[in-house]
């Protein structure tokens, strides 16, 4: 029990007793019922609770129980209700709502996996005006980022190699420094492999440095493909450790004088215009820069037109495809077998459009649900793009590649494959109930949310997937409480829960605009069972650190 003075207007001064709730009723009953009765947990209600109520698998209440006896030197011989809901509430390993451990078969070509992707990963900012630096390279790797997408063009003196998006007012960073950074931070969060993808903006002369520069640098670290012509990619698991570079194989630079007689501000405005479109390269052919050449593990390739249909043949040797996410929408009206087809064998990137200078991000289920494998988004921002993201690579023990499920691998008896615009029966229903929430009092200052009161606060939880499978709660209004008790339950019916995110956020209430309470992701098809305790996380992705919820998670 806790006092918390709020003084108005510096004469009066308001003050709120705040109490921390005891164990909700559905624990309790569930402690009653797991030690028959008895006050206390023995080491044999505790398995069996973990067995048949939250559905862990044998080895997980193994390392549980030893944890508990070893980390935080628990009696698991004399566990009180209390001390029970103590555990759940606060011990992430105990009550944890993800496996935290690599647990996917990792040995399938790489096309067959989800991979956590980012877009222009240099960039600090909007992509006109803002720096380039390794700094956004080194915080994507610490965060599990997989794909880092580097743009080269010949520096000022044109005897070196820059990172910049060119043609616009970003200053430069040079390759060598991000070069180096991804080879110190490939590795601190996931022992996967990191592929580099260029956007080559440079002469044959510069090609040759950027190869010599890369063997250099990455050394053993550095992936050869075994032969020009591959038919199917490798696999994660033959690739820890490993980077690997993806881009169009050399083409010769073609330099064009055309510009300079333009008028500089309408030159300016053109090159903005096409630099923001990535797949606006050079077209020359490929009979220079053999040794840069050699490094391409993932040959790329971008559309010959409008009509992509061409693109997506499938055909004996792998590739990689970029679409832009307007290009893709575009593409799935029409040819959405075609896509799906495409990325059970190839590789598919998708990148924002062009117009979004302000580095915001889209939707990453339109490149998912057809099996898009390199879904790009701007990881130097914020917002539920990015928390849909973060959701989504939170599977897997946050490895940053995800194995795409089967329905987006298989074909039928003619050639039939998933459709996810195609409303299917509901498989499942999930059930989700939140109990309450703690820690807000610990991160934040007294008077963060109200000036002169404890927080309202309230959760809006619902569901982001193919199109069929959406929906959206809100539980009541907490008034001054910073121990919110909400004790409501919500039902989701999902036709495709293997691409489901529950997306969970909580707001406080405002008479204006409500404050932000802290959000999370998680993917449905990873969910344990049971009560779980739930992190939630700022607007930027980074994790509060005392900030929970209680929760049960229930399929039906």
């Amino acid at each position: 029990m806790a006092t918390h003075n709020y003084q108005i207007f510096s004469c009066f001064n308001r003050k709120f007793t705040i109490t921390q709730p005891g164990p909700p009723s559905d624990i309790k009953q569930t402690f009653s019922l797991f030690s028959a009765g008895n006050s206390s947990f023995s080491a044999d209600h505790l398995r069996h609770f973990l067995s048949d109520h939250q559905l862990e698998d044998p080895h997980i209440i193994h390392t549980i129980l030893q944890s508990l006896k070893h980390d935080h030197e628990t009696d698991i011989e004399g566990i009180s209700v209390d001390e029970f809901f103590n555990l759940l509430l606060h011990d992430h390993q105990f009550s944890s709502p993800l496996n935290s451990q690599v647990h996917h078969d990792m040995n399938a070509p790489l096309s067959h996996y989800f991979i956590y992707t980012g877009h222009n990963s240099y960039l600090t900012g909007n992509q006109l005006s803002s720096d380039c630096s390794d700094l956004p390279i080194i915080k994507a790797l610490q965060l599990g980022v997989r794909v880092i997408e580097l743009d080269l063009w010949p520096n000022s003196t044109e005897d070196d190699i820059d990172v910049v998006h060119g043609r616009t007012l970003t200053t430069p960073v040079s390759l060598k420094q991000c070069f180096k950074s991804i080879k110190q931070y490939a590795f601190v969060k996931s022992p996967y492999p990191v592929i580099i993808t260029f956007e080559d903006h440079l002469t044959p002369d510069l090609q040759a440095k950027v190869a010599e520069m890369t063997i250099q640098i990455f050394g053993d670290l550095l992936y050869y493909p075994e032969t020009d012509y591959q038919t199917e990619f490798p696999t994660p698991e033959s690739l820890k450790g490993r980077i690997l570079i993806s881009t169009k194989p050399p083409k010769e630079y073609l330099e064009s004088n055309q510009s300079k007689d333009k008028d500089s501000e309408t030159e300016l405005a053109d090159k903005v215009s096409s630099s923001l479109d990535p797949t606006n390269e050079l077209d020359t052919d490929d009979r220079v820069a053999p040794e840069y050449k050699n490094l391409i593990t993932i040959h790329a390739g971008k559309p010959k037109g409008d009509d992509v249909q061409d693109d997506l043949k499938v055909d004996g040797q792998v590739k990689r495809l970029s679409l832009s996410e307007q290009k893709l929408e575009k593409a799935s009206e029409s040819n959405g077998p075609d896509i799906v087809r495409f990325t059970q064998k190839n590789i598919l990137r998708v990148y924002p459009k062009g117009t979004r200078i302000t580095s915001s991000n889209y939707r990453p289920h339109i490149g998912w649900m057809y099996g898009a494998q390199m879904v790009a988004l701007n990881m130097q921002g914020h917002g539920k793009s990015l928390w849909y993201m973060q959701g989504m690579f939170s599977a897997n023990g946050g490895c940053g590649y995800v194995k795409k499920p089967d329905f987006l691998l298989e074909k039928g008896p003619h050639n039939e494959v998933f459709d996810p615009k195609r409303t299917l029966p509901v498989l499942k229903t999930l059930k989700v109930k939140l109990y309450m929430g703690t820690g807000w009092s610990t991160d934040f200052d007294q008077s963060h949310f109200d000036t002169y009161s404890p927080p309202d606060f309230y959760t809006k939880i619902g569901i982001v997937g193919v199109p069929a499978d959406k929906g959206k709660k809100k539980t009541k209004v907490i008034s001054n409480n910073w121990f919110p008790v909400w004790d409501e339950e919500f039902e989701f019916p999902l036709t495709v829960p293997d691409l489901a995110l529950l997306r969970i956020q909580v707001k406080e209430h405002d008479t204006e605009k409500d404050d932000f309470g802290g959000q999370t992701c998680l993917p449905v098809s990873e969910l344990k069972q049971g009560f779980r305790s739930v992190h939630l996380y700022d607007e930027e992705g980074q994790k509060l650190k005392s900030v929970k919820l209680l929760m049960r998670f229930q399929f039906i």
